[in-house]
């Protein structure tokens, strides 16, 4: 029976002389791969040879798992030469392997500092792409685990035409402090921020965080990731509160709420000169707070309490044009809020207080506004996009703590990704490369 995938991922791992023998196509190209979005084609990881080999493959393994396009086919892994061909000129059992229920075998060799990895069509039984990739010295170390991250994530290019979101990480604030999760729920960080801190952003390349501090004289601050240093924009409008502060998607400026006791307003700011901020909304005495970018910039979602209760806007960049999104009907309950655009443009996700007073996450289309409900057990806020727009993080109370899910928007699957409570306000980054680890955080 012909498997819905016509193409099978191998990182070959383990096995060097096999690995090596398959490097039969060029390195780093992707060579047309057919692949159906609709199916979750199996993958097998074969074992990693080496002091480290089990780190790498349990990194792999969980990689391919979380980006929810594959299924993990078990395999036991304790005799390699079971994986060997039987037929001439098969270096590995492709047989075997699809017998299995395998679209995909992956084998991958450590040969000093590099990872060297190959993507095999079981069905064609050969190789169809190879790389290397760099591994820092001290394996285990975060930024070692980054680039394992990093090779998952081609790989799932290989095979789907788009790069996997392994590679990338989750701020939110704990209490007073901003920490920092890698997209698996491990290498959790704390910053080096001090004080109370709010709502942290990632700006485009993944190398700075805006924030805000709490207060009725608030600031809005730049961390940099690379040297734990952060700094006010002392252009940002001053005294009384400034709120959710988020980068443009070229990085130059900041857009911000800032509230006084006329309400409070949007404003931009430029990040790295001295004009002063300027006002791009027009509340006339309401709230208009959170703002999110469309991709290419143009245009802004928000929330604003100018029908009465909070509900989410769209307007352009500029601050014209401005109309409701969500649709709202007369209620006491009406509270829409927290908006954030997806990566590709089509959703805005958004929390939705219910007849229960919990909140839960919705999209809503930007094409036709249709919407869908999201989640249903416990409280479900903030919700923040992966760069892959399929992924979603935000606050639950789902495990009667309040702690960070990510959730699948296509298949439903959640998995936990914060381990303490009291988590709160996610922003996903960026797909990073590994040089973008914040190497000045520390260890909790």
């Amino acid at each position: 029976m012909r498997l819905p995938l016509s193409i099978v991922a191998i990182v070959l791992l383990g096995l060097p002389q096999l690995a090596r023998s398959q490097d039969t196509t060029r390195r780093g190209v992707t060579i047309g791969l057919t692949y159906d979005p609709s199916s979750r084609p199996g993958v097998i990881v074969l074992p990693v040879a080496g002091a480290v080999g089990d780190s790498v493959r349990k990194i792999l393994q969980r990689d391919i798992d979380y980006s929810d396009r594959f299924s993990l086919v078990p395999i036991d892994g304790a005799d390699p030469s079971t994986f060997r061909g039987t037929t001439p000129g098969a270096e590995l059992n492709y047989g075997l392997f699809s017998r299995l229920g395998a679209a995909a075998v992956v084998q991958a060799t450590v040969v000093g500092a590099s990872l060297h990895v190959a993507l095999h069509d079981v069905a064609k039984a050969g190789a169809l792409n190879v790389g290397d990739f760099t591994l820092p010295a001290r394996p285990n170390a975060h930024e070692w685990r980054m680039a394992i991250h990093g090779a998952a994530d081609e790989v799932e290019r290989w095979i789907t035409g788009q790069k996997g979101i392994a590679q990338s990480r989750i701020a939110f604030v704990d209490g007073p402090r901003i920490r920092i999760v890698d997209s698996d729920g491990e290498g959790e960080e704390t910053t080096t921020v001090t004080g109370n801190a709010m709502s942290p952003s990632w700006s485009p390349n993944g190398g700075l965080l805006s924030y805000s501090t709490f207060g009725t004289v608030s600031r809005i601050m730049v961390y940099d990731l690379r040297t734990g240093r952060a700094r006010a924009l002392r252009n940002a409008t001053p005294a009384n509160a400034n709120l959710t502060p988020i980068f443009s998607p070229d990085g130059a400026a900041i857009v911000y709420a800032h509230a006084d006791d006329n309400g409070s307003d949007l404003f931009m700011v430029p990040v790295e000169d001295n004009a002063p901020a300027r006002r791009i909304s027009v509340g006339r005495g309401t709230d208009n707070v959170q703002p999110t970018f469309s991709p290419e910039g143009r245009r802004l979602a928000f929330t604003s309490g100018r029908p009465g209760h909070p509900e989410v806007y769209i307007m352009d960049a500029d601050g014209t044009n401005a109309e409701l999104l969500t649709s709202f009907d007369f209620g006491d309950k009406n509270y829409r809020s927290d908006p954030d655009w997806s990566p590709d443009g089509r959703l805005v996700a958004f929390q939705s207080q219910f007849a229960d007073g919990r909140f839960q996450v919705m999209t809503i289309s930007l094409r036709d506004r249709s919407t869908k409900l999201l989640t249903s057990e416990g409280s479900n806020e903030q919700p923040s996009w992966a760069p892959d727009g399929r992924h979603l993080v935000f606050a639950s109370t789902r495990s009667g703590l309040r702690q960070l899910w990510v959730l699948d928007t296509e298949s439903g699957r959640l998995r936990p990704v914060s381990r303490q409570a009291g988590a709160s306000l996610p922003s996903w980054s960026p797909r990073l490369g590994s040089s973008a680890s914040p190497s000045a955080a520390s260890r909790p």
